[in-house]
């Protein structure tokens, strides 16, 4: 992937009107809409432009989400999926917008969306869904055929759908965003904010000054009760080429839990499919290889695979009520968030950056308090929060237990990673290609669960709260700004030896 080259210069002395913490999709539209509306505006990222989920995303821009308006009717009421529904509409149109404003190059196209039902419950529940997405303004019929070669007995179509390249788009809109005066600065990892007159930024390369903060980055960093409230997923893609040239035009998406999404791209006049799956929490799942398997058998078992290019994985969070929180960080007037997307991350990301800049620019807001995050609404998805939590102590409590000999450093594999136990000492230790051992602590430096290696991504997840880190024990997600700490193994058998 290309990486962004930022042109303006970073001025630590500068009070700037708002500082961007996130430098992919939500940051940098939130950013440009800031910047032209008069404000002066620096976008910190830690790593490149779309170096996270926007640059692993499979790009549905859709306003037929992952929660359905039956269910959000259900939970809240049909004012509130109404405004669900208008929010979307408006976020897909700015898009589109932007594109053609901007002149983008970024293989937007329109689509509709199909969601297909497989047994009776699903045939029940999508007749729902059809009656609600109605309801709250989104035009929707049933269909006789679905463009994917897999069995249906009912099938559900909304237009107004569309796909395209996330990076190539956020690039172009970053370019702008300069061009208006904004600021890039990558590589910069906040790492603390402290919030009086003004917010006060702490970053791996200094301290900036603005009169707000908006953290962009998925999970604000630091410990606040968002990390209570929304649960890490991670989601499997692969991008195939087909033998038989039958790519759907559409968006597909079935009715399981997790369930499978489908849909083609031309990236430099190649036709992919790409298709994806098999979620669960982040740190969950023991082999995450054998889930990029599933994905692949699936695939496999329907279309006519030619070859398999690319396979990656991508980290989100969901929130118990199904609704992204959007506005005020809890217990702050001048730092705001923006988090909890679910798969949705295409479309709620405008719905973001125009509430957002709504707010901060004191203009009237009509989704604020819908996606208000200082929201409690226990009733709909109580139990979701409570098990989650109940898990994240959990967690806590196993650090205690079982474990390893450390004699298994032997039989470790190249390229492997586990936890293990050496009398009172446990060890996450990874040999890399060349047999060299790294030996580190296994404990989050976020809210100290206990790290799970994941042998796809090649990574220390964590099960808590999402926070992700490489081989070496670097940062690679938040919500934690700090590495985990090293451990010299060498130097622990000889102190237990001695």
């Amino acid at each position: 992937m290309e990486t962004y080259q930022p042109g303006n210069e970073v001025n630590l002395s500068t009070l700037y009107d708002v500082v961007i913490a996130g430098g992919g999709i939500t940051g940098i539209t939130t950013a440009l809409l800031l910047q032209k509306a008069g404000m002066n505006c620096l976008v910190l990222e830690a790593h490149n432009l779309c170096y996270g989920t926007t640059g692993g995303t499979t790009a549905h821009i859709n306003t037929l989400i992952d929660v359905p308006f039956s269910t959000i009717e259900k939970k809240f009421s049909k004012e509130h999926a109404k405004l669900v529904a208008n929010s979307l509409k408006e976020a897909v149109n700015e898009i589109q917008e932007n594109i053609k404003k901007y002149k983008i190059d970024c293989e937007f196209k329109t689509a509709t969306a199909t969601l297909f039902a497989q047994d009776d419950k699903q045939k029940d529940e999508l007749e729902k869904i059809s009656k609600a997405t109605a309801e709250a303004g989104i035009k929707n019929k049933f269909i006789d055929k679905i463009s994917i070669p897999i069995p249906f007995i009912k099938a559900m179509e909304v237009s107004g759908q569309a796909k395209f390249n996330p990076v190539h788009y956020v690039y172009r809109l970053a370019e702008q965003f300069e061009k208006a005066g904004g600021t890039i600065l990558q590589q910069c990892r906040v790492l603390n904010a402290d919030e009086n007159e003004n917010v006060s930024i702490e970053t791996a390369k200094g301290k900036y000054t603005a009169r707000y903060l908006v953290y962009a980055t998925h999970i604000p960093p630091g410990v606040n009760l968002l990390h209570f409230r929304c649960v890490p997923y991670r989601s499997y893609a692969m991008a195939v080429t087909l033998k038989d040239n039958s790519y759907p035009g559409d968006l597909v998406y079935d009715m399981y839990d997790p369930y499978h999404y489908y849909r083609s791209q031309d990236m430099e006049g190649k036709k992919y499919l790409i298709a994806g799956g098999y979620d669960h929490k982040t740190a969950h799942e023991d082999n995450q290889e054998y889930c990029f398997l599933k994905l692949e058998s699936h695939i496999r078992k329907y279309f006519d695979v030619d070859e398999v290019v690319y396979k990656w994985s991508s980290q989100y969070y969901e929130s118990p009520d199904g609704l992204p929180y959007i506005g005020q960080l809890p217990g702050h007037d001048k730092i705001f968030v923006a988090t909890g997307y679910g798969g949705n991350g295409m479309p709620y990301s405008h719905v973001a950056a125009l509430s957002l800049k709504r707010t901060i620019c004191r203009e009237e807001n009509p989704y604020q308090e819908l996606y208000d995050p200082n929201r409690l609404k226990l009733v709909a998805g109580f139990s979701n929060f409570v098990s989650h939590n109940a898990d994240v102590v959990k967690q806590f409590a196993s650090k205690f237990f079982s474990g390893e000999d450390l004699k298994e450093l032997a039989e470790l594999a190249t390229n492997e990673g586990k936890i293990v136990k050496y009398k009172d000492e446990k060890l996450a230790i990874y040999k890399d290609e060349h047999g060299v051992v790294h030996g580190l602590s296994p404990i989050c430096t976020h809210l100290g669960c206990e790290v799970k290696w994941n042998n796809a991504e090649r990574s220390w997840d964590c099960p808590c709260h999402g926070a992700r880190y490489s081989y070496t024990g670097t940062v690679i997600n938040g919500p934690t700004t700090k590495n985990l700490t090293k451990m010299n193994i060498r130097e622990l058998v000889i102190k237990e030896e001695e």
